[in-house]
């Protein structure tokens, strides 16, 4: 007999980019940092590269369409805030972009856009960070190319501290010393990246952004960051008619109402569902769009593009699909179950077999557990 957990594995296979995705985004960071680091007009104002973004976090999904894999690739620069201007910045950069990626590139509001065929990057200038910080900013745990995920099926967690390094990925079990564990990670400052629109130097502090990633993570037992990717699915599959709020703002937003302890992806994804509902029922009433603190610049309010109208069409969106969810997650029959999770989910979730009469894919509990005695095992859809 089969539980959904099974099913949520494979749905979870099914939206996260594939191993040529992957590949593919790989190869292009990889071959823009070099160029990056190897330009002659550019390497002495540049002081090191870094990943940042969704695909850094493994909260992306599987781009649907024509659409590519998305990376963002952070260069911190010695460029000095008060004499340079955004558009100054950035310009520096145009004579790089029109050698490399001639036709491909695109000068956008914070960052330049390059659109390849096989994948997107942006590339995100910042200013000077302190002399104290730029040690930290060139360490393994900064510039690393490995992700989150990559990292999250042992026991070698990412740390920002010195002692930090590349685990072996060919080798079968890989553990983070005592020592490094013990390491006191770094208190990095925010870095700037230039806003051309409105002309000022914004903070942002995507070190901070994984770090909790990484912390919430742990907390709820290794599934936070496929509850953001199915979420992501779902708003992109069934809530069409808003444009806001959508990426990092979701995320941010899951990353609040998503509980700790859970133990499983059924559980979390409803009990998300429910708690955005009832943290923010009074929101709704009073037509008042909540506020999200950015991690690590609480100055910065995520939500800050979201009109009232959005809000309370998104809010009217989530508890709608709230109690789909619940329906899904305490119902008995798997096959109806996932019926009802694949009405939530579209096609890319799977369906079980048709229930026989002797009761042949039937659970004896909710869908969202795996009857045991009395003990609760994390299921394999965190690592698949």
């Amino acid at each position: 007999m089969g539980n959904i957990n099974s099913y949520f594995t494979d749905f979870l296979t099914g939206i996260r980019l594939t191993q040529t995705q992957k590949d593919d985004a790989k190869r292009g960071h990889t071959t823009l940092r070099n160029r990056l680091l190897a330009d002659d007009d550019l390497k002495d104002i540049i002081v090191t590269t870094f990943l940042q973004g969704s695909y850094r976090r493994s909260t992306a999904v599987r781009p649907n369409g024509e659409k590519r894999a998305d990376v963002d690739v952070i260069v911190v620069t010695t460029l000095d805030q008060d004499s340079t201007t955004p558009e100054e910045a950035l310009e520096k950069f145009e004579p790089f972009v029109e050698k490399h990626y001639k036709g491909k590139w695109v000068k956008q509001g914070r960052s330049i856009g390059i659109s390849l065929s096989y994948v997107d990057l942006d590339i995100v200038v910042t200013s000077a960070p302190s002399e104290v910080d730029k040690s930290g900013l060139r360490s393994k745990s900064v510039t690393t190319d490995l992700t989150l995920e990559d990292l999250m099926t042992g026991s070698y967690d990412w740390r920002l501290s010195k002692g930090w390094n590349e685990p072996d990925l060919m080798k079968a079990v890989n553990l983070l010393s005592e020592s490094v564990r013990a390491e006191a990670e770094w208190k990095l400052q925010p870095l700037w990246i230039p806003d051309r629109e409105a002309d000022i130097w914004e903070e942002t502090h995507p070190l901070e952004q994984i770090r909790w990633t990484r912390d919430k993570n742990k907390s709820t037992n290794g599934y936070y960051v496929n509850i953001v990717k199915a979420f992501k699915w779902w708003r992109t599959l069934k809530i069409t008619d808003l444009k806001y709020p959508k990426g990092y703002p979701i995320e941010h937003m899951l990353g609040d109402c998503c509980p700790n302890g859970i133990t499983s992806m059924a559980e979390g994804v409803v009990l998300t569902f429910e708690k955005f509902v009832d943290k923010f029922s009074a929101y709704r009433v009073a037509g008042i769009v909540p506020e999200f603190p950015d991690r690590g610049v609480p100055s910065h309010n995520v939500w800050h593009r979201i009109t009232k109208d959005d809000f309370n069409k998104f809010y009217d969106h989530m508890k709608n699909y709230a109690e789909k969810a619940r329906e899904a997650y305490d119902e008995k029959s798997l096959r109806k179950a996932t019926e009802k999770w694949q009405e939530i989910f579209g096609p890319k979730f799977p369906l079980a077999p048709e229930d026989d009469d002797n009761g042949g894919t039937k659970n004896s509990g909710p869908t969202g557990f795996t009857p045991r005695s009395g003990v609760t095992e994390p299921d394999s859809s965190r690592f698949a």
